[in-house]
């Protein structure tokens, strides 16, 4: 480069690289927009979901585990659970069979949350319409 490097040359650099990367931005949004319904299967979204979702939220089941690769990396990712653990009734089970809080001997322990039939009915409910989304085999280790 036998000149030397201005600030008009800084200034349209700047310009230019905003203005690609501001149209990948907006390229990319505008394919997830569109691919995204295809693969989240919203149609199957029922109420037991829903408020599988909410009994999720109420027990900040997110602040150990993972749900799809998004939350805490303290306990296993949930995303998958109920294709890997085979159904339902192993996960109402393990959630119900989890000792009181301050089991000697036991660091990483889910706590008891003595759910109701319908609170468990529910998050399995919630689980395996998680499980059924089309992530494009993520989180690429079936175990989370």
């Amino acid at each position: 480069m036998s000149q030397a490097f201005t600030k008009s040359m800084a200034r349209n650099i700047f310009f230019g690289g905003t203005t690609f990367f501001f149209l990948l931005l907006v390229a990319l949004t505008f394919d997830t927009m569109q691919v995204l319904p295809k693969r989240d299967h919203r149609e199957n979204l029922t109420p037991a979901v829903e408020r599988g979702k909410m009994v999720w939220e109420k027990n900040n089941c997110i602040g150990c585990h993972t749900l799809l690769g998004e939350g805490a990396y303290y306990a296993p990712e949930l995303g998958n659970v109920y294709a890997r653990r085979g159904g339902g009734e192993f996960i109402k089970a393990w959630i119900k069979s989890r000792p009181a809080e301050g089991t000697p001997g036991n660091r990483r322990q889910m706590p008891q949350f003595n759910l109701t039939d319908q609170e468990l009915d529910d998050m399995v409910a919630f689980l395996k319409w998680t499980g059924e989304i089309n992530t494009a085999k993520w989180p690429p280790n079936i175990e989370g």
